[in-house]
């Protein structure tokens, strides 16, 4: 997983004096100003509260704090006026894409996913969000890609509008995590598919289980709430503007898309095993015929041997000259008997 790494020495891009958390001593591992017409800059923790403080109409701020920080939460409580529900969140166990409103402000958790096929939960960093008018709060105690990329963007120029746009930029992120997450998967189902198809079963069914419960684990952490999502959209804050609106509906509705592709994912996953499972019962079936057969056409030479290899008076046809082989005749029809029974009972099923 790439990191949001502090700027070195070389990188005089944020004025922050960098601690062993790779933040400044408040906990501030980047921020910056965005104002209309101009490229974004900088800021650091001390000029942010000033700004903060002011009565400053245009523009507003994104800051970005490492929560391993013992001064983060503490500074954004003296200085970020986001709403109680906001640190609440933070001490959640709860870790589920959501994003829902609090008054006036919007609170966001997404997940950035490090995704291979030995998913582990430390592979999830999760990333939680206070937004208002002015300000934009990210906070992590992980590093994560999405804020590497949004980062990359922001110094290469790319203009953000508004804190709604920010945060559709994020949840766009987040949405395409999905969507690699849907490619990677899709990849694997292929090949096992092209596998049964080819008549080699290579593929136990709990691996397929497996992936199945992966995508469903998944799916539950990275998916947002609809509920709460619904409601956003319905009744935004009045400092939303109806474009912001139409953008944050367009980013969920790629979440959509990809939920789908997962729910579809899982439709294939569950035909296969069905499938492996059908193959694996006609081969035991098969397994199983070829075993009775062997067994019912051992059966009557194994019966009269042991009864004519009894050491008693009175065995038939022992003074018969023509005595064995009226024994081989039997033992063949009844052999023939046995094994005609055996392939059409085989027949029938």
């Amino acid at each position: 997983m790439q990191h949001d790494r502090l700027p070195d020495a070389m990188d005089s891009d944020l004025p922050i004096e960098p601690t062993r958390y790779g933040a400044d001593a408040h906990g501030l591992v980047c921020g910056y100003r965005f104002e209309t017409a101009t490229a974004a800059c900088p800021i650091g923790s001390d000029e942010a509260a000033q700004w903060l403080a002011g009565a400053t109409d245009g523009g507003f701020v994104w800051l970005h704090f490492n929560l391993s920080h013992a001064g983060a939460e503490r500074w954004l409580q003296r200085h970020a006026q986001l709403p109680e529900s906001f640190y609440d969140t933070l001490h959640d166990d709860h870790r589920s894409t959501r994003l829902e409103r609090d008054q006036a402000a919007l609170i966001a958790v997404i997940n950035d996913v490090q995704f291979d096929f030995a998913f582990e939960s430390s592979d999830i960093a999760t990333l939680w969000i206070g937004v208002d008018r002015r300000l934009v709060v990210t906070a992590r105690q992980s590093p994560l890609r999405s804020i590497d990329r949004l980062r990359t963007a922001i110094r290469r120029g790319e203009p953000l509008r508004s804190t709604t746009e920010l945060l559709e930029w994020l949840l766009r992120s987040q949405a395409e995590v999905l969507v690699d997450v849907v490619r990677g998967v899709t990849r694997r189902i292929d090949e096992v598919e092209d596998a049964l198809l080819a008549g080699r079963l290579q593929h136990k069914r709990t691996r397929l289980g497996v992936l199945r419960r992966l995508l469903v684990r998944l799916q539950r952490l990275l998916a947002p709430e609809p509920a709460a999502l619904f409601r956003l959209l319905q009744h935004p804050p009045t400092w939303m503007v109806e474009r912001d609106v139409d953008e944050l509906r367009q980013a969920t509705e790629e979440f959509s898309v990809a939920l789908r592709d997962m729910a579809a994912l899982q439709e294939r996953i569950k035909l296969l095993q069905e499938e492996i499972a059908e193959a694996v019962n006609e081969r035991t079936s098969r397994s199983l015929f070829v075993l009775t057969v062997v067994t019912v056409l051992a059966l009557p030479i194994n019966i009269l041997a042991g009864l004519f290899g009894m050491n008693v008076g009175g065995v038939p046809l022992a003074e018969n000259t023509h005595g064995f082989w009226i024994l081989v005749a039997v033992v063949i029809a009844f052999t023939a008997v046995a094994g005609w029974l055996a392939f059409r009972g085989h027949n029938d099923r």
